[in-house]
Parts: structure tokens; C-alpha cells; sequence
């Protein structure tokens, strides 16, 4: 028998396909292309997970089940995306309209608590009676889980750091509030502050590399101009990421997890993860490499943790 692991991104949907060895076959990715309405959402990835069945060889009959993670509020019990800001979607049956759609089981969850369940029983997070998880990409989520248990809060929304009000009369996030870290630390965030700061005189390698044009400054090509060495761009960076860090650390004292883990886009650059453990460690000298432990599962955990849903809902119980 197979499991399906979904991912459902601001940017992608991927998915994994795994055998009963927890050995991953096969995976594949499209756009999201947001925005678009819950049903054409259900109907795309519906579509995408049937037409990899196929490409797969694999029968819907031989597929046990599948799990997805979803970026906002879900009630794990219902399956309702009660709210997800960039997507738009206010009390939105997503499970439902995807399990009208998918001839076997589908259980549903936060992106960022699918994450942490992956690390907790597959990745970084093994052998921790507890863990923080923080996800940092075009949101930034965390989930905390305790003996076993996810925290999941009366709103179903325990553990998102992102909209942690950091800084007052601040921007207007997508969630309502001002001021959330996640519109100063998101991958949109940083490449809108950088645009915004970059000229020829306060960045000139930057500024050269897009030719003069700052609308060139994106996140699809963060990872070539995020590094290069201009004093100014620096600045910003180091200013971002301070402000991620002190956010972190100041959860780490309220919670006092075993260990944090860390992933996502920006903490794939070697460089970025050694600044953010370096202002980590300026604040508390114990939160160092060893207790924030950067993801053990990588690029695999969009769908390596709602693989891990179905484990846990299936046979595990937690």
C-alpha cells in the first residue's frame, strides 16, 4: 500500500508518493497560481495527485491514504481552513471539497505542524519529548509539540510566531494586524525592502547585477543577490534576521523546548542560518548550533510531514 504527502504552497503544490518502507517513489510540483477560488484549488490538486497515480503506475486502490499541509488556521478534527490570509480563505471545507475529489482517506493540517510532526517522528526533531518547529519561506509559521501532543491553541492557531506583533503601528498584514513579524521577515517582505533601499550609491553590486532595474529584485532570484557583499544590503539582511532571532529566542523562553528546528527557504543559505544562530547566541549564549538544530528532512518536508499526518492519524494516535 501507498501514502501521499501534499504540500500546499503560496508558490507550489508538490507531493510525494511513499511505500508502506517510508521509501518516497516518486514526486512532482506545479504552481499554485494564486489567487484562485477553493474549488479550482481542490479540482488542481486533485487533478495533479490522480495524474501522478498514473504516471506512478499506481492504482487508487493501492493508495491507504493521503495527508496535507495547509498554510493557516485548520481545525484538525473538521478539515476547515479557518482562516489562511494569503490565500484568502475564510472558513473555507478544503478537506471536504479535496475528499469529494479523492477516492481514499485525506487528513488535513497546518503546514507548519505537518513540518514539525515530520522532524518529530523522521527528522531532527527524533527522540525530543519536545520540539519547536519555525518555517520561514513566504510566511513564517512554527508549532510546538509536547509529549507527543501538538499545541494546537482554542483557535487551532498555537505556535504562529509570524504574527507575533513586533514592532507598533507597523505595516498592515494580510492576517489584520499591524506590525506582525511575517511583514518583516517573509521572503516578499525582504525582497520589497530591498527594492525599496537599493540604489547605485547604497548598493552598487546589487544595483549592478539587476542592470539598474530594482523591479528585478525578486524572491524567485533571491538566493543569486541575497549574498552579495554590498555594506548596505548587509545592513538590511542583518536587520531582518535580528528581528527573526529575537522572536525566537524570546519563544524559546516562554516554551523551553528540547530542541528548535529550523527550515525553510532563506535558512538553506549557509550564510543567512549563520547569522540568524549568531544573533540567537547574542542573546543567549546556550542557543547555539546544537539546540537549534537546522530541518533533517530539507527540501523532502513539504510532503515527508503530511506523510507523517497519515502515520500519526492512522497508527499512532498522538
Amino acid at each position: 500500500m501507498y501514502r501521499i504527502g501534499i504540500d500546499l504552497g503560496g508558490t507550489n503544490i508538490a507531493l510525494g508518493i511513499a511505500d508502506e518502507n517510508k521509501k518516497i517513489l516518486h514526486k512532482a510540483s506545479e504552481p499554485t497560481n494564486l489567487p484562485r477560488s477553493a474549488e479550482s484549488l481542490a479540482d488542481a490538486i486533485a487533478d495533479l495527485v490522480m495524474g501522478e497515480l498514473g504516471k506512478a503506475e499506481i492504482s487508487e486502490e493501492e493508495v491507504e491514504a493521503a495527508g496535507i499541509g495547509i498554510p493557516g488556521t485548520v481545525n484538525p478534527v473538521t478539515g476547515v481552513v479557518e482562516y489562511a490570509n494569503n490565500f484568502g480563505f475564510v472558513n473555507v471545507p478544503l478537506k471536504d471539497l479535496l475528499q469529494e475529489r479523492l477516492p481514499f482517506p485525506l487528513h488535513a493540517a497546518n503546514d507548519a505542524k505537518a513540518a514539525a510532526w515530520g522532524e518529530y517522528l523522521a527528522g531532527a526533531g527524533a527522540g525530543c519529548s519536545s520540539m519547536l518547529m519555525i518555517t520561514l519561506g513566504t510566511g513564517v509559521g512554527g508549532a510546538m509539540i509536547v509529549n507527543g501532543s501538538c499545541l494546537e491553541g482554542y483557535n487551532y492557531a498555537a505556535g504562529e510566531i509570524g504574527h507575533m506583533v513586533i514592532r507598533q503601528g507597523g505595516k498592515l498584514c494580510t492576517c489584520g494586524r499591524r506590525g506582525c513579524l511575517e511583514t518583516h521577515v517573509a521572503t516578499h517582505a525582504v525582497a520589497e525592502r530591498v527594492r525599496r533601499a537599493c540604489t547605485k550609491d547604497s548598493m552598487p553590486g546589487l544595483h549592478a547585477f539587476v542592470d539598474g532595474d530594482v523591479d528585478k529584485i525578486e524572491v524567485r532570484n533571491m538566493e543569486q543577490w541575497i549574498g552579495i557583499e554590498d555594506p548596505g544590503l548587509q545592513k538590511i539582511i542583518d536587520d531582518i534576521v535580528e528581528r527573526l532571532a529575537r522572536t525566537v529566542v524570546n519563544t524559546i523562553t516562554l516554551l523551553a523546548p528540547d530542541k528548535v528546528i529550523i527550515y525553510g527557504f532563506m535558512f538553506e543559505m549557509d550564510h543567512i542560518q549563520k547569522r540568524f544562530l549568531d544573533f540567537c547566541t547574542y542573546y543567549d549564549s546556550l542557543y547555539d548550533g546544537d539546540y537549534i538544530l537546522k530541518s533533517g528532512l530539507s527540501d523532502r518536508i513539504g510532503y515527508i510531514g503530511p506523510l507523517a499526518i497519515v502515520v500519526n492519524e492512522m497508527f499512532l494516535g498522538m
